[in-house]
């Protein structure tokens, strides 16, 4: 791979663990608009996932393959992000792939969580919970956590609806808020990613959307070990 500075911009792999291309699109298009000069953003989508995870099993499934596409476009890239909340494959690349990387739940509860701030989880995969509820505890941030809410209905039938899952993801962001005491709400999940955008000016408090933030820490992470 050719170093950072031999090149004008630096090159970040967005690795979509959900095997729907369109989603690819719409997350490398929102990490692009979050992205700052000379960072290009470039998608991988996986193969043999279904095309929107929503169980425990299928995002357990999905990380050997993000694995593998780390792994296999490595030498092209200066930092990975990977686009599924639940991280999967994430430890994996950390142990076998000498690149700076993030996964899109931790890099948004990180930022949700910063100087002690509550925060909540709004999200359509009921079925996802635990999985959910362990990224704070591995990250040190159960004490800020305020639990995750659930929109109403099938997620799968609310993504062929956008307004509908707009309406019912603000549903969920209202009941971290006013019930659960959330400070910040994150919208969880790559897929939501345009419904994330689209909530953030309904609120007073913040609502993070999972993209941008992975995108600001890799970049900061790339820039600090060109500093280095």
């Amino acid at each position: 791979m050719d170093s950072s500075s031999d090149r004008h911009n630096r090159r970040i792999l967005l690795i979509n663990p959900n095997s729907l291309e369109a989603t690819t699109a719409m997350m490398v298009a929102i990490a692009k608009s979050a992205a700052a000069g000379g960072f290009e953003i470039v998608g991988a989508t996986a193969t043999r996932a279904p095309q929107m995870i929503v169980t425990p099993d299928a995002l357990e499934a999905a990380a050997p393959e993000v694995t593998q596409i780390a792994q296999a476009h490595q030498h092209a890239f200066d930092g990975l992000i990977v686009a599924a909340f639940g991280d999967p494959g994430l430890a994996g690349i950390r142990d076998g792939v000498k690149l700076p990387a993030v996964g899109i739940g931790e890099s948004s509860m990180l930022e949700a969580g910063a100087n002690g701030r509550r925060f909540g989880v709004a999200t359509t995969t009921p079925l996802l919970k635990s999985k959910i509820d362990a990224l704070p505890e591995a990250l040190g941030l159960r004490s800020r956590y305020t639990g995750v809410r659930f929109a109403e209905g099938d997620a799968q039938a609310l993504m062929r609806d956008p307004a509908r899952l707009r309406a019912a993801l603000a549903d969920a962001v209202e009941a971290c808020i006013a019930q659960d005491g959330a400070e910040a709400v994150i919208i969880g999940g790559g897929p939501l990613g345009e419904a994330a955008r689209e909530l953030q000016p309904m609120f007073s408090a913040p609502v993070i959307a999972p993209i941008p933030s992975a995108v600001r820490r890799i970049i900061r992470l790339i820039t600090a070990l060109g500093a280095n």
